[in-house]
């Protein structure tokens, strides 16, 4: 069952708020990745590319930890553990609107990233149901 997100909280998801997400690698230790992220009302919305350590430790082991820290106040901060479900659908849609929220770039690719590593990827979109939050500060 889905947990909410307090609304005094969601600033921290809706960026631009730089987050870690916590993966399991297949030793079953902690994988830390510093990424953007969203939150649809439902759904916490990372973004990663096919065949990254992310993407393969959530294909095994979907499951993820994300910890948000307000910038302004390292006391208040957002933690949400979830499930994770792993899609393409709307991918290519997502990473270009986190490259405009987060860089102020119209587009990731040739932006943020070099432009022809779009012909070499596959985005993949990690949409995280919470499942426990803690919300402090």
């Amino acid at each position: 069952m889905s947990k909410p997100i307090p609304e005094a909280y969601q600033d921290l998801l809706t960026g631009p708020v730089s987050v870690t997400i916590a993966t399991i690698m297949p030793d079953g230790t902690p994988q830390l990745s510093v990424v953007w992220c969203s939150y649809d009302g439902e759904f916490v919305l990372v973004n990663t590319a096919r065949g990254r350590q992310k993407d393969k430790n959530l294909q095994a082991r979907p499951v993820a930890s994300i910890l948000a820290i307000d910038p302004q106040n390292p006391y208040r901060y957002l933690e949400i553990r979830g499930n994770v479900e792993l899609t393409e659908e709307g991918a290519k849609e997502h990473i270009n609107e986190m490259a405009r929220l987060y860089r102020g770039v119209p587009a990731y690719y040739g932006f943020s990233a070099p432009a022809e590593l779009e012909q070499t990827e596959t985005r993949v979109l990690c949409k995280i149901t919470p499942t426990h939050v803690v919300a402090r500060g």
